[in-house]
Order: C-alpha cells, then structure tokens, then sequence
C-alpha cells in the first residue's frame, strides 16, 4: 500500500514530530509495508483458535518473594541531600 507524503505529514503532526523530506519519504514506504501486512493478517480464519496473553509458553521468571532484611533508616538516609530528622526534605511541588 502507497502511503501519501501528506497522509504521512498528518501523521507525524498527530505524533508531534517533525521530519524532514527525506523521512517523509522513508517512513511512508515503512508505514506502507506495515499496513500491508496488517491487510494480510485480517485475511487470516482465526475463528478456532484460543485468544493468547503470550506467543509463547512462559513461566515466572521472578524470584520467590520472601522476607529479608531491608536498609535501616539511617542507611536510607545517608545520601540525602536534605533531612530533618528521619525525614527527607524535599521540594514543594503544591501550592
């Protein structure tokens, strides 16, 4: 599918980008092959097949949550530009 240089301005207008000729060019014959394939796709008898979160078979790749010790206030606080306290001090961001 041929994609327009205009169609492609209007586009990247929506997305806030700025391109320059040269890009328009390129990125409507990508933008093209894209939709192309899309096309090819909804052609595709998907009626009998089971809807997927995954493309493949996963399995949980995190660790086991359990408890361990945590960083005690003072080490949490060390590097802190600004405390009072056991508090940080940060910058009011509400008026």
């Amino acid at each position: 599918m041929s994609i327009d240089p205009k169609t492609v301005e209007k586009v990247a207008k929506l997305a806030r980008l700025q391109l320059t000729a040269e890009e328009l060019v390129r990125y409507g014959g990508q933008l093209g092959a894209i939709l192309d394939y899309i096309a090819k796709l909804e052609k595709l008898d998907v009626a009998g097949l089971e809807p997927l979160a995954q493309a493949v078979d996963m399995h949980n790749v995190f660790r086991a949550d359990e408890p361990r010790p945590s960083l005690s206030r003072e080490a949490a606080l060390q590097n802190a530009p600004e405390r009072t306290g056991d508090f940080f001090i940060v910058p009011k961001i509400i008026e």
